[in-house]
This record gives C-alpha cells, structure tokens and sequence, in this order.
C-alpha cells in the first residue's frame, strides 16, 4: 500500500511527534510505501507582523498553501490513503478537500481534542471542562481565551471548528477518524463527529526490558510538570499526608519551582530535571510503581505504555484514558483524581504488598503483549486503511 502520511510539527516536540514518527516506521517495517509531508510549526515567528498575523488566522480556517502542497504530493507520489495526524495551524481542514478530489481516502488521527475544544485539553480553571461540546461554534472557548489564554488566538481556532462543522467538512469529508481510547470516542461523538466512522486504535511501543529482579527502590513520576498533569496531587500527597516513600520526579514544565522547593524541603522527594527516553526508561528498571495523577482527559499517555512493557505497575487518577489502560488492581491501582490523600492511601497500599504488587508487574507485561505492540498495532491500522478505502470508493461512486 501506497500511504502519504502528513504531519504539522509542533514547536516543542511532543507525544504526536513521536507516534507520528512511529507509526511511519511500522507501515515501512512491514514493506509499504509511506511519503512523510511535514509541516513545522517552528517556522511561525513568535510576534508575528499584524499583516502575518492575520494570514495565520485566516490559514487555520482554510491554507491554500497547506491544501496545494498535499494535492502536488498526491499526483506525484499517488497514494492510495492519506494519513493526517496533526494538521493545526499550517495544514488546514482545505487538505481533506484536496485529497477527496483527486479520489484518495481520508484517515485523520485525533491525538486531542481540537475539534471540539479550541484549548484542545477540555481542561480549563483547574477543572475538566465541557461547555463547547456539542456546539456549532465554540465561544465559550472563545470567552475564555482558552488556547495561549488569548481571546484573539483562540478566535480563529473556534472559526475553524464552527465553519468546516456548518460546512459538513468534519462529516463528510473524512473517511476515518482514529481515536485512541473509548472516553475520546464518546467526547467527539457528544461533539458531532459520525459515530460510525469513528474507530479506537491505542498507540503502541515496542520495548523489553527483561524480567525485574527487584520489587523497586522509589516511587516515579515522569513527565511535563504541568498543573493538567496533577503534579500538585503529587506534591501534597508527600508533603501534607505523611509518605515518606522515596519519590523520584522527571520532567520540566511551568511547575518545575514549585517540585524544586519541595525536593528542598522534602528528604523523601528527588527532582531530576528533564531527562532522555533511555534514562527515563532506566528509572522505570529501578520504581516500585509509576505515578500518573492527571486531572484531565489525556489523549492516550505513551508513559503509560511503557510502564506496562517495562512490567511496572501504575497507580494512576481514575479519569480518562488511564482508566482504560490500567486496570484497578490487575496492572496498577485508581485514585480520585485530585484526591492527595486518596493517592497516598494507594502509595501506602503498595508499600505494604510487595508479591502482590509483583504480579501487578507481572500483569502489565502480559497486558502490554497482547494489546500494544507493534504487531498489534498493525493489525488495526491495516483494517482502518481498508475500511477508509471502502468509504472512499463509496463516495466517489
């Protein structure tokens, strides 16, 4: 199969960036022909000139320029399904138009929640928010300022969302829509998106690191140390409620001097800054348990996988997709979401049962091998492809 696989970069390079990259390599491992176009966001001035400015907004609604360069790449490499990951701001919905003319099918991976949340997170004021869901045009996002908590940068992101829905673009114009747990199904269903072209495909890894010789020394966090990613849950769980539990946290991010002042104040907690996927993956050789306290609907969390092919179980916030992807006392256990004592409890918990949090481990090795590897991943994404195909011919009958 011929895939034409278009991507628009963000400035700091994310999750989407790597399941993009990954994703490409599979289809490639396994003989296809997969064409990258990607889009930088890198390239966009940090203060634009008004008259750039405006061009920029006026291109997040439809970009000739991002439609013309797919089209071209079409006719010149001929695939037979376009793969859309990100395409916010410099691609454009005007690049679904482009495909469908010259006959090829549309898949579009969802990796948040753009379409129907300008600030993409549905997280706003600490809070999950829902309030532009369902609507035509999202102007509480617009209110709120919700992306770059701005009012005049969200306003084109609205427009965006409002005119291709009054325009049936987002039903019609896309063959598949890939998602990546049931939660984000039922949002962008609640959100107007066609039910029956909606289809769950988790992101996958593929990783072994051996049997784990030890039940762990510390308890990890790794990631963007953000106020979503629930790192004041953390904190107050060590600091307020009592653990005295080595804690090691990985990661950088706005709440990097609030982790720094409590690594100071605290004994038990360890800031180690950002690190490398290799480094990373070494401290999750050596954790009792990785901690994932989100207070948000995450997209599909590629640490959490991870977790579960290193065999290292999760005590993770009972909300969104990581409800989904660890089970309640079979891979890891659930808290409240926000709750510090409720996650201390569960810290308390795991300390004090060490075989049965050894079988945990063991559990999320076996969940990994039957639900996230490569090979799996495979399997999905070539029915995708088919059924895009199959919505396509019927289309364009």
């Amino acid at each position: 199969m011929r895939v034409l696989a278009v991507h628009n970069r963000y400035q700091q390079a994310g999750g989407e960036d790597v399941v993009f990259a990954a994703e490409v390599e599979l289809l490639r491992s396994y003989g296809h022909t997969v064409t990258e176009l990607i889009f930088d966001n890198r390239e966009i001035p940090e203060r634009p000139a008004p008259l750039d400015a405006a061009r920029l907004a006026l291109g997040t609604v439809w970009s000739r320029k991002g439609a013309a360069r797919v089209r071209a790449m079409i006719r010149e490499h001929r695939p037979e399904v376009v793969h859309f990951h990100n395409t916010f701001p410099l691609v454009s919905p005007a690049a679904y138009y482009a495909a469908r003319a010259e006959g090829v099918a549309v898949v579009q991976t969802l990796h948040n929640y753009r379409l129907i949340c300008p600030g993409s997170l549905l997280y706003r004021d600490g809070r999950v928010c829902q309030d532009c869901v369902g609507r035509v045009v999202p102007w509480p996002g617009v209110l709120h300022g919700c992306y770059r908590g701005s009012r005049a940068q969200t306003a084109p992101v609205a427009a965006m969302v409002g005119a291709h829905r009054l325009g049936g673009t987002w039903r019609n114009l896309v063959d598949r829509y890939i998602v990546l747990s049931r939660v984000a199904r039922d949002q962008f269903v609640a959100g107007g998106l066609p039910e029956d072209r909606i289809v769950i495909k988790p992101n996958f890894v593929e990783l072994d690191l051996g049997e784990r010789s030890s039940p762990g020394e510390y308890y990890l966090y790794a990631g963007r140390l953000a106020a979503e990613k629930g790192v004041e849950t953390l904190l107050r769980a060590w600091t307020e409620h009592g653990r005295r539990e080595p804690l090691h946290i990985v990661g950088d991010g706005p709440l990097a001097p609030q982790v720094e002042a409590a690594a100071q104040a605290s004994p038990s907690i360890r800031y180690l800054g950002r690190l490398d996927r290799a480094a990373v993956l070494e401290q999750m050789r050596h954790a009792r348990a990785l901690i994932f306290p989100s207070v948000w609907y995450e997209g599909f969390p590629m640490i959490l996988v991870e977790a579960l092919a290193s065999g290292l179980p999760v005590i993770a916030s009972r909300l969104g997709a990581a409800a989904e992807i660890i089970e309640d006392g079979v891979t890891g256990l659930h808290f409240t979401a926000g709750s510090a004592a409720d996650l201390a409890a569960k810290v308390d918990w795991v300390s004090q049962h060490t075989e049965a949090t050894a079988e945990m481990g063991r559990a999320a090795r076996r969940t990994y091998e039957a639900k996230y590897t490569g090979a799996r991943n495979y399997d999905q994404l070539m029915a995708i492809y088919q059924a895009a195909l199959e919505e396509s011919r019927r289309s364009h009958a």
